[in-house]
């Protein structure tokens, strides 16, 4: 795939992941305005092959910095505006990863800071290896985390952590990070590439529907109430049981063989 000017794009026609690597190494990855719409430029470009794949359409995308000391050491401070925490009109970087329809992997390997944490935090996963570190030090700039840092971080770990990480702006080992629920996953620096890749894998090896359904539910169970996120789960599951993957997986369990899902 054509690369943009901030951002390297890969996609596997085999497994259906796509690799979006953030390229700014001499900045450690810092966001800009140019970084931010090439990552939604990137992942458009990524989910076009839902529409129109010669291979197999696009299962999962991994997120990751160029260079080996950072994933993205937050946002480029002589830069920053309102539009740093997505406060433009058009949709941020971190909207388009919430939104974007396949699973997000945020593969950290460094620092991540900031609005690079913010990045991180609005994937669905986030795998990182022992060297990483992890914070939000705005409070240094007398600002706070204007991406919704304080609210991702509250969610996942609690309003206590999230006021500690914000108020200190101190940075947290990966396995601090790990132990509070901040990423799900920390790896040994020299198993870390392979470890990703063997969790995008069979992430990518699931029913894709379904998978997509059930990142729509955890959205929904976090922004609404218990009510409507079970009417959702009914109205999915209802839908996924009409499905082509359905009826393979079915048919699977009782050929008792791996299931082949196709998407449809």
């Amino acid at each position: 795939m054509d690369d943009l000017e901030t951002v390297l794009l890969d996609y596997d026609d085999d497994s259906g992941i796509g690799t979006l690597t953030m390229n700014r190494p001499d900045s450690l990855n810092a966001l800009n305005g140019q970084l931010s719409r090439d990552i939604v430029e990137g992942l458009r470009r990524l989910e076009e092959r839902n529409e129109d794949a010669d291979g197999v359409a696009l299962r999962a995308v991994v997120l990751e910095g160029a260079g080996e000391k950072a994933f993205c050491a937050g946002a480029d401070i002589g830069g920053f505006s309102s539009d740093s925490a997505g406060g433009s009109s058009a949709r941020s970087h971190y909207q388009f990863i919430v939104d974007f329809p396949a699973p997000v992997i945020a593969k950290i390997d460094g620092y991540c800071l900031g609005g690079g944490l913010e990045t991180a935090l609005a994937c669905d996963f986030r795998l990182a290896s022992e060297e990483s570190t992890f914070g939000f030090p705005e409070v240094n700039l007398g600002l706070l985390p204007g991406a919704g840092g304080v609210q991702y971080v509250t969610k996942l770990a609690g309003p206590a952590v999230a006021k500690e990480l914000a108020m200190f702006g101190d940075h947290v080992p990966a396995e601090r990070a790990g132990e509070l629920g901040i990423v799900n996953r920390v790896y040994p620096g020299d198993e870390f590439d392979d470890e990703v890749a063997s969790f995008a894998e069979k992430l990518a090896g699931q029913a894709p529907l379904a998978v997509q359904g059930i990142k729509k539910s955890a959205r929904v169970a976090v922004e609404t109430g218990l009510e409507e996120g079970l009417r959702y789960d009914r109205e999915q599951f209802s839908t996924l049981l009409n499905t082509e993957d359905f009826e393979e997986g079915a048919a699977a369990f009782s050929e008792k063989r791996d299931p082949e899902f196709e998407g449809r």
